[in-house]
């Protein structure tokens, strides 16, 4: 147990490294409400790995965005009728509240379906460890998080849910990984870490942001292990890439 508790530690406290675009303080009851921060040097420890191999992204054939009928990931709101849904009605199973933690455990599935596709570690180089996945749960969470806030207060509550879930899974894969001590710690550094990476992603893309600043700062959370400010060319290709 103990060697297992040491490894999961050491790879986890990794990830404090690459928390420095983080604000100190944040409230884990609503993302929407994040500011704009300014930007601070990255002390990342990714492991740097050798060009990215795009050839491989033209390997499989043109398809539909859309999930076929019979997808695992796919989950159809349940449509009943008579006597059954007059009583899950009244139990308020499609109530707005109820129907969009339905709706936000689907979106979330399919981001966990991303992050865990084999052609992002194959294609990028990437090494399958806790940190490196995190990053890139992290950043599919960024870019749902931002489309559905475009949709007014709607998508914003829709986020919050999904956010929620996030962090209950993300809970739950401390665990796995062996911290159950020091498990409160763990999720406040992880929890500092999104929000950091949500404010530098968001800033990256305002009006006045440096040339390739989101590339940047990609590259710092998923590429970089020592702590470099600025990618050279090889390692910016894989950042926009």
């Amino acid at each position: 147990m103990f060697p297992r508790l040491g490894r999961a530690v050491t790879q986890i406290s990794k990830l404090r490294s690459f928390s420095s675009n983080a604000s100190p303080f944040f409230s884990r009851c609503g993302y929407a409400t994040v500011a704009q921060a300014d930007d601070a040097p990255s002390q990342n420890d990714f492991p740097s790995k050798s060009p990215v191999n795009l050839d491989k992204l033209f390997w499989s054939k043109p398809c539909s965005l859309a999930l076929p009928k019979d997808s695992p990931l796919r989950i159809d709101e349940p449509d009943y009728q008579g006597v059954r849904r007059f009583i899950l009605k009244m139990l308020l199973f499609y109530s707005k509240q109820s129907t969009s933690i339905r709706g936000a455990n689907v979106i979330y599935k399919r981001i966990i379906a991303q992050v865990d596709t084999p052609a992002i570690y194959d294609v990028f180089n990437l090494e399958k460890t806790f940190k490196i996945t995190y990053s890139l749960l992290v950043l599919h969470m960024w870019l749902v998080l931002r489309r559905l806030k475009q949709e007014g207060k709607e998508g914003v509550d829709l986020g919050q849910y999904v956010y929620e879930i996030y962090n209950h899974n993300v809970e739950v894969r401390v665990s796995k990984a062996g911290v159950n001590l020091l498990l409160l710690t763990w999720m406040k550094e992880l929890e500092r870490i999104f929000f950091g990476n949500v404010v530098a992603y968001d800033t990256a893309l305002l009006p006045d942001a440096k040339p390739n600043d989101l590339q940047i700062k990609l590259w710092r959370n998923i590429f970089s292990d020592d702590g470099t400010t600025t990618p050279d060319g090889t390692e910016l290709k894989a950042a926009k890439a």
